[in-house]
């Protein structure tokens, strides 16, 4: 991985050294450090083993049998450390089933973590509320749902583009796109439709109502996914012409407590998994979530960050 923290310490500490001594240069300052510490940790989450930087192909499965190995003509392709067969997976009454070939040595989490060998796997998906996973050595796959259709979703905890990847590229932080805004909520929370970038898919999350606020005495709104206590946006604006994500990038807030007050950070706004490789499943930003302004804040594109997969 490239060094990137020195470059923003010492950004941040000339944010701090510029500024006075008066309480508003000393909210810029805590602003810019809570900023840094959110890029530090955004990085973290991408470089973890189940993060979106090991995923190195997604194939959707339906009726019939799969074959799984690094053979040319695998329906589930392996990177090629992989063996040639290494079985096959197909749809049973209670799900996929991994049917392991003799001689290899795949292996699934036991209940107290450790290493299970394993001769077949029943691999639900990941909207059962649990992830399965099989293992050959540094590659390990997984079955997904997605819009009522299933996929094997493959990754490669070695894949040596994950050591080279970053930095990751932003915009300057800016306090004017942290902004105080407004939940205004629906009589009843609804059910929402949402693109994505597979053809055809949808998603329908619950959306509690929308947000408004206002920018340069302008006012924009957008509607927002509720996910557990927090609001999830999906959004696009006039930077993702060529400086960020054209899909849109997406960004977290919170409610406050008895109030329906809302903070959004256009900082900590950050581009979807799509923006690093072919093999995930985004949602993408709604005509009505695409605001006619550019909100040069948070995460760029760098199509060099991009993985396309072997060739």
């Amino acid at each position: 991985m490239k060094q990137i923290f020195p470059a923003l310490l010492m950004a941040s500490l000339g944010v701090i050294a510029a500024c006075g001594d008066s309480q508003a240069d000393v909210q810029r300052a805590a602003h810019a450090q809570e900023v840094m510490e959110w890029r530090e940790w955004r990085l973290e989450q991408l470089l973890k083993p189940t993060g979106f930087l090991t995923q190195v192909g997604l194939y959707w499965i339906g009726d019939g049998r799969y074959s799984i190995g690094s053979a040319a003509g695998s329906d589930i392709r392996l990177p090629a450390t992989a063996a040639a067969h290494v079985g096959d997976i197909a749809l049973t009454d209670q799900g996929p089933l991994l049917t392991v070939a003799d001689g290899v040595d795949v292996v699934t989490a036991a209940d107290d973590g450790s290493p299970l060998a394993v001769t077949e796997l029943l691999m639900l998906p990941d909207s059962s509320g649990e992830i399965v996973m099989a293992t050959l050595g540094s590659i390990a796959w997984s079955v997904v749902e997605r819009g009522g259709k299933l996929a094997v979703r493959v990754r490669d905890f070695e894949h040596p583009w994950v050591d080279t990847f970053g930095p990751l590229p932003y915009y300057e932080i800016n306090p004017k796109w942290r902004v105080d805004a407004t939940l205004h909520r629906y009589d009843e929370p609804r059910v929402i439709t949402v693109n994505t970038v597979i053809e055809g898919f949808q998603q329908n999350p619950t959306s509690p109502g929308v947000v408004r606020f206002e920018v340069d005495g302008a006012e924009y709104e957008l509607e927002p996914q509720l996910v557990g206590e927090r609001l999830f946006f999906v959004f696009g604006d006039q930077t993702n012409r060529g400086e960020t994500y054209g899909a849109g990038r997406y960004l977290y807030a919170e409610v406050e407590p008895d109030s329906d007050q809302v903070v959004l950070d256009f900082n900590k706004s950050y581009s979807p998994p799509c923006a690093f490789n072919d093999f995930s499943t985004c949602p993408i930003a709604s005509p009505r979530n695409r605001l006619d302004v550019r909100i040069d804040a948070g995460e760029k594109y760098d199509e060099g960050l991009h993985y396309a997969g072997e060739s």
